[in-house]
């Protein structure tokens, strides 16, 4: 399984996911969006466009981690990329 991992090294609940990702052995790529402009742009772009994220803007949250999965699937829920 491979999975983009939108989230931050700062956030406890992305180091989370990554670890679990991680001994679930799936093929990560983590776009770090607090230590990389171009991957802040990235999650922009996907928290702009993305329905998934109406309900985290509205009560005014972040919304990371995000997972992109192969198939282009976006959401904010681990368990779903766990299967």
């Amino acid at each position: 399984m491979k999975v983009t991992v939108i989230g931050s090294h700062l956030c406890p609940d992305t180091l989370y996911a990554l670890n679990r990702l991680v001994e679930a052995k799936a093929d990560v790529e983590f776009k770090n969006l607090s230590a990389s402009l171009p991957d802040l742009k990235a999650y922009l772009a996907v928290r702009e466009s993305e329905p998934a994220y109406e309900a985290v803007k509205a009560k005014g949250s972040l919304g990371i981690p995000c997972f992109i999965l192969e198939d282009g699937t976006v959401t904010l829920e681990l368990e779903k990329v766990l299967g």
